[in-house]
């Protein structure tokens, strides 16, 4: 079981790198080409969802590599 959540930790890090690259190119980008209202998502998308997501699912990730999840 150790080893399945080891490699799920991975897999949260590559969900997270995804999500990220996925919230930026498909949500992000249009808004900032349209402009006007459309701005303010965009900076919210880019600013604070985009390093949340990335940050979490990363240190989840991680922290599954390293065996803090583990069965003792």
């Amino acid at each position: 079981m150790n080893i399945i959540k080891r490699i799920l930790g991975v897999v949260w890090i590559a969900l997270g790198v995804l999500a990220v690259y996925y919230l930026i190119i498909n949500q992000a980008i249009p808004l900032w080409n349209k402009g006007g209202e459309n701005r303010i998502p965009a900076v919210i998308y880019t600013v604070i969802l985009g390093p949340m997501i990335a940050g979490s699912l990363g240190a989840f990730g991680l922290f599954s590599l390293q065996g803090e999840y583990n069965d003792k």
